[in-house]
């Protein structure tokens, strides 16, 4: 499989495990992920170090396939080695909880044997795995932790005083268990971002090299013209204000598709108008053509770490109206590729679909300015990263 014009890595079996050449080196390597129970970015970007690395095991504190759905079939022939806590009752109810034990279950793996370890976290998690002296630890931030740095979650968690109190205790204590693992058992970070970095600086004090997500961008763009209705595609959760998008197009009476799932569904029915549809899980195909179609994408993320979302969108020709703040600020040009707006509120979003429907926008352009995103530039990040670290 090759990465560029002068390094190349072929897979050779070695008992269990798998060998690689890389740049003349034979390397042994693991990818870790923090667990196996939902599909979304970060499960995206593992499954692109996977196809860089197809034959590597992967780590991961846990898989649940019942919650994974249809997207079980990704993973399923991949060699998956699960933590110690597999094997206690009740382990996947009971993660959320035992989450301060979490670095002992990815301490407990033996990678004695690997070279080189990618892990893909958005948490303390899989980043906390130890290597043998003398090989290298790539981790693939996604994020420091969103619920110990002070970031909105997916659940408003703190509106509760005793869970309030004794999360934040536990945080405290998290807090700086996640800092000593950053600077003891990572050889260097990985940022999704340069928001991602900026974290990454600002709490461990220590660099990252940004290589964004890899989005499937076409290789030619769709023809189809754009019908009456703008799109909401992403978790229905509190972190990414669905209600936001549902309350703002049910006032202005316009078309909404939303696309997802999530907690907040029945909050969401009930405060929705009657231009607004649910349409809940959507395969890739169909969102291609939901993106492709779509007016605009609508994107009220509160401090998003990167977004793939709305690459997604702009790699279908289409325009992005998002919240001013975290990933989109890097991926999204006002006035050319989208709209962003600055008020996090119903308003807000009203304002900015306002100016939308004023302004023109490039299907063309805003699907070239998406190709800066693709998974060739993926690859070569992620080979220039390792071709400075591997020694």
């Amino acid at each position: 499989m090759f990465f560029g014009e002068h390094c190349c890595i072929i897979a050779t079996d070695i008992g269990t495990e798998v060998e690689y050449s890389y740049m003349g080196k034979k390397l042994r390597v693991a990818l870790v992920h923090d667990y196996l129970a939902e599909y979304g970015g970060a499960e995206r970007v593992l499954e692109a170090l996977h196809q860089l690395f197809p034959d590597a095991p992967v780590y991961t504190a846990f898989v649940d396939q019942e919650r994974l759905g249809i997207q079980w079939q990704r993973f399923s022939d991949w060699d998956i080695r699960t933590s110690w806590l597999t094997k206690i009752p009740f382990h996947k109810r009971l993660f959320s909880p035992l989450r301060i034990f979490a670095p002992q279950f990815f301490s407990g793996f033996d990678l004695s044997e690997f070279d080189l370890v990618i892990s893909s976290t958005n948490a303390y998690f899989a980043k906390a795995v130890k290597i043998r002296h003398g090989a290298v630890h790539l981790s693939y931030c996604h994020t420091p932790s969103r619920s110990l740095w002070g970031y909105t979650t997916m659940t408003n968690w703190k509106k509760h005083a005793i869970i309030r109190i004794g999360g934040e205790l536990i945080n405290h204590y998290l807090r700086v268990v996640d800092v000593q693992i950053a600077r003891e058992r990572v050889t260097h970070f990985i940022a999704n971002s340069k928001e991602t970095a900026r974290r990454i600086e600002k709490f461990y004090r220590l660099p990252a090299t940004v290589v964004y997500p890899p989005i499937n961008v076409p290789a030619k763009l769709s023809t189809a013209k754009k019908q009456d209705y703008f799109l909401y595609i992403n978790r229905l959760a509190w972190s990414k204000h669905p209600e936001i998008a549902v309350m703002a197009c049910s006032k202005l009476g316009l078309p909404l598709k939303v696309v997802g799932s999530g907690k907040m569904m029945p909050q969401l029915r009930q405060i929705a108008g009657p231009t607004v549809e649910f349409l809940g899980f959507a395969k890739d195909a169909d969102l291609q053509a939901l993106y492709s179609n779509a007016q605009a994408l609508l994107y009220p993320v509160e401090d998003e770490d990167f977004g793939m979302v709305p690459v997604e969108a702009m790699a279908q020709g289409t325009p992005v109206i998002a919240h001013a703040s975290g990933g989109p600020l890097e991926t999204v040009i006002d006035g050319k590729t989208g709209v962003l707006f600055s008020d996090l509120t119903i308003e807000g979003l009203t304002k900015a679909l306002q100016r939308f429907r004023k302004e023109k926008f490039s299907p063309d352009v805003i699907w070239k300015h998406s190709k800066q995103f693709d998974q060739a530039h993926f690859n070569a990040g992620i080979q220039q990263v390792i071709s400075s670290q591997v020694q």
